[in-house]
């Protein structure tokens, strides 16, 4: 007995789609239903029927022992294969995928092929080429607006028809997956079902319709030999902001929380469509009225009639909620674009999905410490007094240790070391990091310590070291602390150089002096004691070099050592030692007086030896007419962008030093004068405006810089105004 197949070509992730293949689907009742996706996926189909499962989510594929090597099929509530899996599970009728298993697809070694946007969503292609920028708003006005029901999907696979007899028969990949759905159409047919139902994308639906027009050899031929990696398939929460991605099914959507109104509004869709934007711009405190919705609609109702359209597709609604919201500000297109045309809504699968034990442990302490799990970014901020934030701060720690950074840690203001801001936005793929990660352990604490000792082990830099140093304290890993240590100790030993040394200061800094913070036992106390130790160390080793590794430098290396320089003040002034603030402004003062080296460099070490105090007034007068009276012009200003620093603070609370570098300039020959302008100019551009006309008022004589030029009050000129503010001040003139 014959099997009567019917084929139902849908557009991936199509509302337009979704609901005339469930009217289809209805209406047909078949005995099976044959999905476009990887066969090999049939396993985790019943999760889709469990309660916990709500959309947008994604079929999840990866190498088991490469889990970087992964795919994922998204799924939305508008996603006609969805709707398909969720009409065959309330009936109970059987249900399978059809494509090329994940095995197959994820065992080759990389993708071979690139799809043309005719292959991978020809529906949009056609749509297009109709004039329609909104290709789902084509397929409602041309196709279900004219209630022609189960037809519409005979209409489209004869259009496809017709297009594919004039392309290029497939090859490669796109043949051996239609090949292997044929062979689950006969596997089907072969089992008995009489009434099969076939769901697949536009443009494979001509190669499916009669499988008996293909030979079952040729098809056998072109799937011989196919790679079969190991892997492992589950199911993952997904988001409408990355149903844009082309991966698995290749149709990104634009617009998905546009896609989601459509398939879930029966009715007034446009009517409903700028309610919803209305209330969206309220709570933002933006101006939209009732009145607005309706003049709204009305528009966009017009506009649609103008382009001979039955009903206002994307663009019209967007252009007319400029028109009546928008006023002088784009503002609330923007609102309405990130909110609700794209979204961010995330879905969720049931708590019993196969995943990694990693991901177990993470979704216990998320739910345990309480953290809401969203793509929406949102801030949070902790105190760590609190045990509970305290536990937070670890995780966000240990994450980020992991590669996974779910939170982001952001500036805390106000007083004290017991505050933390954090930023949290959950991304989709941080479910394939998760998989990679759970090769360093089983739980997240487990994981982010072996992945720390790997990377004390692998740190080919001080600054490195000790920033893992610092990441692995405040993640709480105190297996990891003796790793990291030794790897500073073995690290600082075969001579770092001078840059190395002053930028690794600073996480220790801030350990040495915040990290008792965190401390809870004497364990912890003990641990806050290592960096100090490591940090002295350092601080000597830089100490030693800083003068000789200034000499003989060229112009972007000397900048490179006076950014480091500056960070190890700033880590050495954090760390408030005695002894180490002693060691370093030894440091300054030897390299301020190498004359070899770069001017650049001892300019910078003679302002910091003032601004600590080391150098007095006419000791700092006379090192800058030492510089000035330098033979290169060239060296005397590079010396004086060292000096003069990034505040204009000196020059205006110093004018013996701008009456010595005003004389210096005015000295200047032609030749001279034009060398040194334009790094004077760049040293001048740091300072604040104000700062910048201070300095031309005290050389003019009108400010507190320079006495030397007092300007004559003109009694005549004063008199005129002082009828006015004696009149002002409510007072006779007499």
């Amino acid at each position: 007995m014959t099997s009567n197949l019917s084929i139902f070509p849908i557009r991936h992730h199509g509302p337009g789609s979704a609901r005339s293949l469930a009217g289809a689907l209805e209406a047909l009742k078949p005995d099976i239903v044959l999905v476009e996706g990887p066969a090999d996926a049939d396993s985790v189909l019943p999760f889709l029927a469990q309660k916990g499962f709500k959309p947008p989510v994604a079929l999840l594929g990866y190498v088991n022992d490469d889990p970087a090597h992964a795919s994922f099929w998204p799924f939305a509530v508008f996603s006609p294969e969805f709707v398909a899996f969720q009409w065959a599970a309330r009936l109970n009728v059987p249900a399978r995928f059809m494509d090329l298993p994940a095995s197959a697809t994820l065992g080759f070694e990389r993708e071979d092929e690139t799809e043309s946007d005719l292959h991978s969503d020809p529906l949009r292609v056609l749509a297009e080429a109709a004039g329609y920028a909104d290709f789902e708003r084509w397929w409602e006005t041309l196709v279900e607006a004219r209630n022609e029901g189960g037809d519409v999907f005979a209409a489209v696979l004869e259009v496809m028809a017709a297009v594919r007899a004039d392309a290029p028969a497939p090859t490669g990949r796109e043949a051996q997956r239609e090949a292997h759905m044929r062979q689950t159409i006969r596997a089907a047919q072969k089992e008995g079902f009489q009434n099969i139902a076939v769901v697949c994308g536009a443009w494979h639906a001509p190669a499916l319709m009669d499988p008996t027009a293909y030979p079952v050899k040729g098809d056998a031929a072109l799937l011989k030999g196919l790679p079969k990696a190991k892997i492992t398939l589950t199911w993952v929460p997904w988001t409408h902001g990355r149903l844009s991605m082309h991966s698995g099914y290749g149709a990104g959507v634009r617009s998905p929380g546009y896609y989601h109104h459509l398939f879930t509004t029966s009715e007034h869709v446009t009517e409903r469509w700028f309610a919803r934007a209305a209330r969206l711009l309220r709570g933002e405190k933006l101006e939209a009225s009732s009145a607005s919705v309706i003049e709204a609609t009305r528009l966009a109702n017009t506009l649609a009639a103008l382009r001979g359209r039955a009903l206002p597709g994307l663009d019209e609604l967007n252009e007319a909620a400029l028109s009546v919201f928008g006023w002088d500000s784009d503002l609330p297109l923007r609102l309405i674009e990130r909110q609700l045309i794209v979204g961010e809504a995330m879905g969720e699968v049931p708590s019993d999905t196969p995943t990694v034990p990693l991901a177990q442990d993470l979704a216990r302490q998320q739910k345990k410490l309480r953290l809401k799990v969203q793509p929406e970014q949102h801030e949070l901020t902790l105190d760590l007094r609190q045990d509970n934030d305290l536990a937070r701060s670890a995780l966000f720690h240990r994450l980020n240790l992991l590669g996974i950074p779910w939170a982001q840690e952001r500036h805390a203001g106000g007083r004290g070391t017991f505050k933390e801001a954090w930023a949290l936005a959950w991304q989709p793929e941080f479910s394939v990091r998760l998989v990679q990660a759970s090769r360093y352990g089983q739980t997240v604490a487990d994981a982010a310590g072996a992945q720390a000792v790997e990377a004390a082990r692998t740190g080919t830099s001080l600054s490195k070291l000790t920033t893992l140093l610092e990441a692995v304290r405040y993640a709480d890993l105190p297996d990891a602390l003796p790793a990291a240590l030794d790897a500073l100790d073995v690290r600082a030993a075969v001579g770092a150089d001078v840059a190395d040394l002053l930028d690794a200061l600073a996480p220790l800094a801030r350990l040495a002096r915040y990290g008792d913070v965190r401390g809870r036992d004497d364990v912890a106390a003990s641990a806050n004691e290592a960096p100090a130790r490591v940090f002295r160390t350092l601080l000597t080793r830089a100490c030693v070099g800083l003068p000789t590794a200034a000499i003989g430098l060229a112009e972007d290396a000397a900048g490179s050592l006076q950014r480091a320089v500056d960070a190890g003040d700033a880590s050495v002034r954090l760390l408030d030692e005695a002894e180490a603030l002693a060691e370093w402004r030894a440091a300054l003062l030897r390299l301020s007086d190498r004359t070899e080296a770069h001017p650049l460099l001892t300019g910078d070490a003679v302002r910091r030896l003032r601004d600590s105090g080391e150098l007095d007034g006419p000791e700092v007068e006379r090192r800058v007419s030492l510089a000035l009276g330098a033979d290169r012009p060239g060296d005397v200003t590079a010396w004086l962008d060292g000096f003069l620093g990034h505040s204009a603070a000196l020059l205006l609370h110093d004018s013996a030093l701008l009456a010595l570098l005003d004389g210096w300039l005015a000295g200047l020959e032609g030749e001279a004068f034009q060398e040194s302008l334009p790094l004077l100019r760049r040293v001048f551009a740091r300072y604040e405006k104000p700062e910048r006309r201070a300095i031309g008022e005290a050389l003019r004589g009108g400010g507190t810089g320079r006495g030397e030029a007092v300007l004559e009050l003109d009694e005549e000129r004063a008199m005129r105004v002082v009828p006015v503010v004696l009149r002002l001040l409510g007072a006779s003139g007499r």
